[in-house]
């Protein structure tokens, strides 16, 4: 089949032409304008030709805090990370977002999509320390809706009655491990296989595509 003739991807039908990206960040406090951003993680996801939602590739990055930025050590505590730890093979803000956002954008571009939108647990979040990061290190071409998102604590609590992303991943049948947590990739990866396992269930159960609406006209007087 010709580029002309050739059909344009599922998942550019799926989510209003964007292209679900799973993101989870590990920080240094709860203020994405203050606070350090430390490790950043994001899963592609795909869909095949029946409509059906799973999880691509995983990349990471281990970021080193900006110039000024402030580390609060109970958040150092709850994550475990240790910022000037060598082993990390850290890198500046500008170039892990750019590692990052390179795959993201060649994978929008793969769906046939307009733009990712980013997908985390607790979205809000993992979406503010992006944007704030982005605009420090002065990155034009962020791949990211600059306000939607897909909230998988949302999701979990309509879908699972649970908004924890341990208790959620358990109710779903998804294995969780509270000694891996708190890794990005570990929790990135988890926060996808939630949303893919939501999402097709919601297909599954004849929620998508929504059937077709009858629009009836007003009455005529």
């Amino acid at each position: 089949m010709s580029d002309e003739n050739k059909l344009p991807h599922p998942m550019s039908q799926r989510f209003r032409g964007f292209l679900p990206v799973v993101v989870d960040v590990e920080t240094a406090g709860f203020n994405p304008e203050r606070d350090a951003l430390l490790e950043i993680a994001a899963v592609l996801l795909t869909m095949d030709e029946d409509g059906w939602l799973r999880r691509g590739e995983t990349h990471v990055q281990q970021i080193d805090p900006f110039e000024g930025a402030n580390l609060e050590q109970s958040a150092l505590d709850f994550t475990g990370i240790d910022p000037w730890n060598p082993e990390r093979e850290a890198v500046p803000e500008r170039e892990g977002l750019s590692e990052i956002f390179s795959p993201i954008r060649k994978a929008v571009k793969e769906h046939d999509c307009k733009r990712a939108v980013l997908v985390g647990h607790n979205a809000t979040f993992d979406h503010n320390f992006v944007f704030a990061a982005a605009l420090r290190a002065d990155i034009k071409r962020n791949p990211f809706h600059p306000f939607s998102t897909f909230d998988t604590a949302t999701l979990a609590g309509l879908a699972y009655g649970h908004t924890v992303l341990a208790q959620a991943c358990k109710l779903a049948g998804i294995p969780f491990s509270n000694k891996e947590a708190h890794s990005a990739a570990y929790d990135a990866e988890k926060t996808a296989d939630l949303f893919c396992g939501i999402v097709n269930r919601w297909q599954e159960l004849g929620g998508f595509p929504p059937p077709p609406i009858e629009v009836i006209g007003e009455p005529q007087g």
